[in-house]
């Protein structure tokens, strides 16, 4: 099941998109075997990450979701319609804020750009279990 929530006018409140996915969507959470969230994001979210980090772990705990962050680093912290953000952070601010609000959640970040892959937990884990087999292979 998918939930999408849009936000518009240059603002990025996670905290309201959040709060509509798990207290609107999620309120048949009984009826389904697994939940996650994923969030597509280029840029950090209007609050403090401390709040986000403290709620995200509440909630998904409530609910036993994940939430999953897909950052895609852009080279202006402006958007199309050219407005500024409510909060701005550069790219590796941004991508340590996610991973801290991604660790509370108890899911997974990724962080890509136009250049490519800068981090996946994801590639990270299989890079791991690569290099377990090869050292164990060598043995």
């Amino acid at each position: 099941r998918w939930v999408l929530s849009l936000q518009c006018k240059g603002s990025r409140n996670f905290m309201s998109a959040l709060r509509r996915a798990v207290e609107v969507d999620f309120k048949d959470k009984d009826k389904h075997k697994s939940q996650g969230l994923y969030l597509l994001t280029t840029g950090i979210p209007d609050q403090e990450t401390h709040t986000i980090s403290a709620y995200v772990s509440e909630v998904c705990r409530g609910f036993d979701l994940q939430l999953h962050v897909c950052l895609f680093s852009v080279m202006e912290d402006v958007d199309s319609n050219r407005i500024i953000p409510a909060r701005c952070a550069n790219p590796t601010e941004t991508a340590v804020a996610f991973k801290e609000i991604v660790q509370a959640a108890n899911g997974r970040f990724h962080w890509f750009g136009e250049a490519g892959i800068f981090e996946s937990d994801d590639i990270t884990v299989i890079v791991s279990e690569m290099e377990k087999a090869n050292n164990y292979s060598q043995k």
